[in-house]
């Protein structure tokens, strides 16, 4: 299932803890909330972060996706030019313009409303020992938590929203 991963800065461990604390208070589990630190940081008594999620999989997939996107686009395109040169029928022409298609609402897609937030964001702040807490919640609860460490956490920075999925723990 993809969630929605909320990304908020902490000026330290305990601020970091009270927020974790009031988060389960209010029903999000302890396994969608992600704590990471730089080098010096403390992140213990916290949810720690996968080395999956510490290693932003999600930054590598997503890049990996686009560029497959572009390139079948543009195989896409080179095919549809050699097919125009070619004696054939003009309808042939709609195979490779159909997958253009296909490739351009996807990017299109992705693009449009797809939030894309990364840990390199992240680093400067980490690296003076703040806190990166990212939070993985259902899109329809995004607001709440938002409001909820806004008002009783005004310390917290938010980072952005980006995605999760849990079957591939990113």
């Amino acid at each position: 299932m993809m969630k929605r991963r909320l990304y908020f800065l902490l000026p330290d461990t305990e601020h970091a803890k009270a927020v974790v604390s009031e988060l389960q208070a209010r029903g999000i589990e302890r396994d969608s909330m992600h704590a990471i630190a730089g080098r010096g940081g403390n992140v213990s008594g916290l949810p720690v972060a996968s080395q999956m999620q510490r290693n932003d999989l999600g930054a590598r997939i997503e890049h990996y996706l686009w560029g497959g996107n572009l390139a079948l686009f543009f195989l896409a395109l080179i095919a549809m030019v050699m097919l125009a040169l070619l004696p054939l029928p003009w309808w042939w022409l709609l195979l490779p313009a159909g997958i253009m298609l296909v490739t351009f609402l996807t990017g299109l897609e992705f693009v449009m409303h797809t939030p894309n937030v990364h840990l390199a964001e992240f680093q400067s702040a980490m690296q003076h020992r703040e806190i990166l807490l990212m939070i993985d919640v259902p899109a329809r609860q995004v607001a709440d938590v938002e409001e909820l460490v806004h008002r009783h956490h005004p310390e917290a920075i938010a980072g952005g929203v980006g995605w999760s999925v849990d079957a591939l723990q990113v």
